[in-house]
């Protein structure tokens, strides 16, 4: 069964209710026995091309090898660099749009399920492919022909082998039944097939050889007659979608994992971004408040001592005290104020850096091969890190280590026979500390690596949410995600027992310190009382403060691996200058729009083969010029290099007269228009979707709508240009969504406009 109709008329939204992700308001949707579904927007794993097609089940090789004989999909495999064991990468980055659309479908079909749920299935892939697909699989004599298909489709080629054909209009069936009824009612349907025709001879499709036949023994002959045809029709292939990023083994790098020693540059990184007058002060600050605190105490020992103070003295006594108290007061709030204000910054300015390098980072040596779990990663955790943990972590360091020297000061001036013991004891410690610190720091970079697996997974089963639901596999998803936390939390775990593993050796450490300690104040007997009991209350301290200093210590070397990752994709290797005063650019340029080729070759990356070698072309001003070629040949190779988004290897780009490498890139791209083959849209008005920058008119806006055929679906929503957009668009079917980047490109008026496939969704007539 087809399911035909202008865009926006509910094609996908029957297939979404048929699958459950509807909200029903009434009836009911009753679907017996298993689901296959291929959606409209590809939906592919960062896994291989073979675990995709299995999704889960068992290999079976004869049933394996069927599917991708009848889903073409032989001849990519030769080409790609493991063949079936290519892992896809992160949203299928290294596939073109016809291939993961190829995909989807294998993997439906090797479900063998019992009802199919085809969403425009073939749009992306090129004529002959696409005959060859219906043929095999869709169509009547297909590997499927003894289950349920529904199929949506713009390419009314197809409908005359279908059982049955579903006319939607504004949500509602319009019209049902076979081919030849729905061209006796000479209703919505018979205007859609005219149209096409029309389109068709115009274009010398070679549908028309399978439709003609059936046609011209119709009741649509005598209009049929109408038509002018051409005597001669080219059978060029169809433009598929962009593609060659597939070929060139574009897998995603491992994410790296530093080991040793936090370098003591990343040190240097942190407080050059938290600013050095910052630092020093805080220091100041800090030393200052254990001073007073020592000093407190010590005044309060030598006043406890002297039992017979006259009145004026304890009122010396008094004063001092107080007025220690008062600085130490002081300098804590001054501290914590420096401190907290230093981290902000600092937090601030890296939160910049990395923003700043991401953004100005190249798709084909970075995007392309960077799952976006990393980058989620490094925005979410690691600036949560600087902003939240990192401040506290300092601040309980900076007094864990005055703690610990104002108590072995005490304990050393008030029994100087200590230091004969601490010596020895500090120099255990010392290696329990390394020791420790070396395998916490090491446990906090295994814990930071494997959380960008769980985002990673998390984003892509939220994308693909309706697939999943409907080969009812949610229970493996949800076992894969518990599978990365677990991984994850096996790091904190281990954290969890180094730290019990420290704690009870630095129990045993302090002990000793507070027997050595006690011992030898009762043994001087010539020592004061009040230094002695000050002696014994601070070493009593001692386990608690170097428990703290060691957990403090290991802290700030586990978290300031966050400004390491932060500090990695710092260095990340830039574009091009995104102004340049190399070449002046005249404000009206490009005013003709010739683009000329010269010996141009490119690679993706330096590893790579050249995608495009040697080309050599010229396109006039004003010329409509299509591209064509097989997945691979290096179309869109050519529409990247004009953005610049892959840089010549070899070879220029001439625009007007100008190279474009002599311009910079905000120039380039501020001045061409591109609709790309898969449609951007952000969460906001209509309006900002259209216009972000107030630069035109309402009437101008609306003109452009108009010319793109959405004027009057815009007109009919209650906010009109202030619509709300939801993030990606998704309340806009696939087809408004282009038609409105369609918009945003006419409004331009670009002398210079790229489509990539730019209304592969949208219905002939449109």
């Amino acid at each position: 069964m087809a399911v035909v109709g202008r865009i926006g008329s509910g094609k996908s939204s029957l297939i979404s209710a048929i699958l459950g992700e509807m909200n029903k308001v009434s009836g009911y949707v009753n679907a017996l026995g298993t689901i296959a579904y291929v959606s409209q927007q590809d939906w592919i794993q960062n896994a291989t091309i073979q675990e995709n097609v299995l999704f889960g089940r068992v290999l079976d090789e004869s049933m394996y090898n069927k599917v991708i004989d009848v889903c073409s999909l032989e001849q990519d495999f030769e080409t790609l660099p493991a063949g079936d064991q290519t892992k896809i990468g992160d949203k299928g980055i290294n596939l073109s749009g016809g291939q993961k659309q190829r995909i989807s479908i294998a993997r439906a079909i090797y479900s063998q399920a019992d009802v199919y749920l085809f969403d425009d299935p073939l749009s992306s892939v090129d004529s002959h492919v696409g005959k060859h697909i219906f043929e095999n699989v869709i169509g009547p004599n297909g590997i499927l022909k003894h289950t349920t298909r529904l199929f949506v489709t713009h390419n009314l080629a197809y409908l005359p082998q279908v059982d049955e054909i579903i006319v939607l209009k504004d949500g509602e069936i319009s019209e049902r039944g076979t081919y030849q009824e729905l061209l006796e009612q000479k209703q919505e349907f018979s205007e859609f097939l005219l149209q096409y025709l029309y389109k068709a001879v115009e274009s010398g499709n070679e549908a028309m050889d399978e439709v003609e036949p059936l046609l011209y023994n119709s009741p649509l002959s005598s209009e049929l007659s109408q038509i002018p045809l051409k005597s001669e029709q080219s059978n060029a292939e169809e433009v598929s979608k962009s593609e060659e990023k597939v070929n060139e083994d574009a897998q995603a790098d491992e994410e790296r994992i530093e080991e040793g020693n936090v370098k003591l540059s990343v040190f240097l990184f942190y407080f050059k971004a938290v600013g050095g007058t910052l630092c020093v002060a805080t220091i100041i600050f800090h030393v200052l408040c254990q001073v007073y605190s020592v000093g407190a105490s010590v005044w309060l020992s030598i006043w406890s001592s002297h039992e017979n103070a006259t009145l004026s003295e304890r009122d010396v006594y008094l004063g001092v005290y107080g007025g220690l108290g008062l600085g130490q007061v002081l300098s804590m709030f001054l501290a914590a104020v420096t401190l907290y204000i230093g981290c902000l910054n600092g937090s601030q300015t890296l939160h910049n850096i990395l923003l700043n390098k991401i953004l100005r980072a190249p798709t084909n040596t970075f995007f392309d091969i960077t799952p976006q779990g990393r980058i989620l990663n490094r925005f979410s955790k690691d600036i949560d890190v600087l902003d939240n943990t990192l401040p506290l972590v300092i601040k309980g360091w900076f007094n864990c280590v005055l703690s610990v020297l104002a108590i072995l000061f005490i304990v050393s001036y008030t029994t100087p026979i200590f230091m004969v013991v601490i010596l020895p004891i500090a120099i255990v410690y010392y290696f329990i500390q390394r020791f420790y610190i070396a395998t916490s720091r090491q446990l906090k970079r295994l814990e930071s690596v494997t959380r960008s697996p769980i985002y990673s997974h998390f984003g892509e089963s939220i994308a693909g949410a309706s697939t999943i639901r409907a080969y009812k596999e949610s229970k493996r998803f949800i076992k894969e995600s518990e599978s990365k936390v677990d991984c994850n939390q096996t790091c904190n775990f281990h954290s969890i027992i180094a730290e019990r593993w420290l704690s009870v050796r630095l129990e045993i450490l302090g002990n000793l310190i507070i027997l050595f300690a006690a011992l030898f104040a009762v043994l001087n007997e010539s020592q004061d009382a009040g230094l002695v009991g000050l002696s014994i209350v601070y070493a009593l301290q001692i386990t608690q403060s170097l428990n703290a200093l060691v957990v403090m210590t290991s802290d700030i070397e586990t978290n300031i691996v966050s400004v390491e990752r932060i500090k990695e994709y710092g260095e990340i290797v830039q574009e091009a200058a995104w102004d340049t005063t190399k070449q002046i650019v005249p404000e009206s340029w490009p005013g003709h729009g010739e683009i000329i080729f010269k010996n141009l070759s490119i690679r993706y990356r330096p590893d790579l083969d050249l995608s495009l070698s040697q080309i050599n072309c010229a396109i006039k001003g004003g010329e409509k010029v299509g591209i064509v070629g097989r997945t691979g040949a290096g179309k869109s190779s050519m529409t990247l290099s004009i953005f610049r988004i892959i840089e010549a290897f070899e070879g220029e780009i001439v625009i007007d007269g100008i190279k474009l490498s002599d311009i910079g890139l905000q120039t380039v791209r501020s001045r061409l228009t591109i609709i790309p083959q898969e449609v951007v849209l952000f969460a906001g008005s209509l309006r900002m979707n259209l216009d972000p920058h107030d630069k035109y008119t309402d009437l101008e806006i609306w003109t452009a709508l108009d010319q793109a055929h959405l004027k009057g679906h815009i007109e009919d929503l209650p906010a009109g240009l202030n619509h709300e957009v939801s993030e990606g668009g998704e309340n806009f079917s696939t087809g408004q969504r282009q038609l409105l980047c369609l918009s945003r490109a006419l409004l331009r008026k670009s002398k210079v406009l790229i489509l990539d496939e730019a209304t592969s969704a949208v219905d002939l007539e449109t």
